[in-house]
């Protein structure tokens, strides 16, 4: 088999191309909406649309993606991701554009769980945290490369230019990681479960570490997507910030969290995943309210955005590691597909929400923001709980599951 680091990068491939179909969407909407007509007050169901087909395709891929070399399932969830990415610059409207985003989530969603699975099947838990963190490094890339060239495509090339540039960059990972992933069907050996999927599904979902964790996963998305599909239409018409500078913006939060991302993975394994995400969901609430609620006029908006990023990228590689040790290693994809459903339902609900909570006026101002920033305030108020509780229910389990 590859070494670790090969089938890290290898993955971290996958995912960035992932991470980057859904991120430049968002911060394009501005672009798209302009040139297609539609409001930037529903740029949230364009989000939605998304992750509510990802929802479903996770919820789908829970009763049969554990059956399947993870190889051959990763390339299968890729090629239809690309497909789904380039439609989206073949879009005429908000319901052509919403019909491409769907296709994309069908397939944009299992590939995040496969691609979390492989990494839980191959990395031992004692280095899983670091392993997560630089895989959830693509984040970061697609942030300091990846947005910011969509976001300059779509200026100089117009708005579909970005949809075509990643559908072909997709294509060479897809070629890549299926010639050089080893076929990965550990999970296959040993005795099978003997339940139906049903069955099976319905035994994991008994658990209650299990249900906790979910719990904490619909919390952590919905207090992000509820303000992320709005923050570059916010920056831009309620803030004033120059379009042309939006692409530095990202550069700026990409780099910094790129190398949190490093830090946070040290840190969620030397001090666990309560005290990182305590940390940094207080950070977020600070940011919250003076970005948002409270603005003070001349602050530089760089700061803000940094500041969130950074904060939000902690969080995220606290969670995604706590979430690694709670399934057993014949049952990770199906965990990860509800996982992935849990996670997708909650972000479209979020999108969804700020879209029904925000108005537009005439001059493209976003009116409701204060209101959108407080529910994710809430939220986020919620979660060192729910990371306590969930850690402690693992440190009580006598005889931890193998990695």
């Amino acid at each position: 088999m590859r070494s670790e680091r090969s089938i890290i990068f290898l993955v971290g491939a996958v995912q960035f191309i992932n991470i980057l179909d859904f991120m430049m969407v968002l911060p394009l909407g501005p672009d798209f909406a302009k040139a297609l007509g539609i409001p930037n007050a529903l740029l949230g169901y364009i989000g939605g649309s998304y992750t509510a087909a990802a929802a479903v395709a996770g919820f789908a891929g829970s009763f049969f993606l554990d059956r399947f070399d993870r190889r051959k399932a990763l390339a299968v969830a890729m090629t239809g991701l690309v497909i789904g990415t380039v439609a989206g610059g073949l879009a005429t409207g908000l319901a052509s554009l919403m019909a491409a985003r769907v296709v994309a989530g069908m397939f944009g969603g299992p590939a995040t769980s496969i691609a979390l699975a492989i990494i839980a099947d191959v990395i031992p838990v004692e280095r899983r945290g670091k392993a997560l963190g630089a895989v959830m490094g693509a984040f970061s890339v697609a942030s300091v490369v990846g947005v910011p060239l969509s976001l300059r495509l779509s200026l100089h090339g117009g708005w579909q230019m970005p949809f075509f540039f990643v559908g072909g960059l997709g294509l060479v990972v897809v070629a890549l990681s299926s010639s050089l992933l080893p076929s990965l069907r550990m999970h296959l050996q040993g005795p099978r479960p003997t339940q139906d999927s049903w069955r099976a599904l319905a035994t994991l979902l008994s658990r209650p570490l299990v249900r906790l964790s979910y719990t904490m996963t619909a919390t952590v998305m919905m207090a992000g997507f509820i303000l992320i599909p709005n923050l570059s239409a916010y920056i831009q018409f309620n803030l004033g910030f120059e379009r042309q500078y939006i692409d530095l913006l990202y550069m700026a939060g990409g780099a910094a969290s790129f190398f949190t991302m490093r830090v946070a993975g040290w840190v969620v394994d030397r001090y666990g995943a309560f005290r990182a995400a305590a940390g940094a969901s207080a950070a977020l609430l600070v940011l919250a309210y003076f970005w948002f609620i409270h603005f003070i006029p001349g602050t530089p908006i760089i700061i803000f955005f940094v500041g969130y990023m950074v904060a939000n990228s902690f969080r995220n590689v606290a969670h995604q590691t706590l979430i690694t040790k709670v399934p057993g290693p014949t049952e990770r994809a199906r965990f990860m597909s509800i996982q992935s459903t849990v996670q997708h339902l909650a972000s479209s609900l979020g999108a969804f929400t700020s879209a029904r909570l925000l108005v537009e006026l005439p001059d493209h101002r976003l009116v409701g923001m204060p209101t959108v920033a407080a529910v994710s305030m809430v939220l986020t108020a919620l979660l060192p709980g729910l990371f306590y509780v969930v850690e402690g229910r693992l440190r009580m389990v006598i005889s931890p599951r193998p990695a």
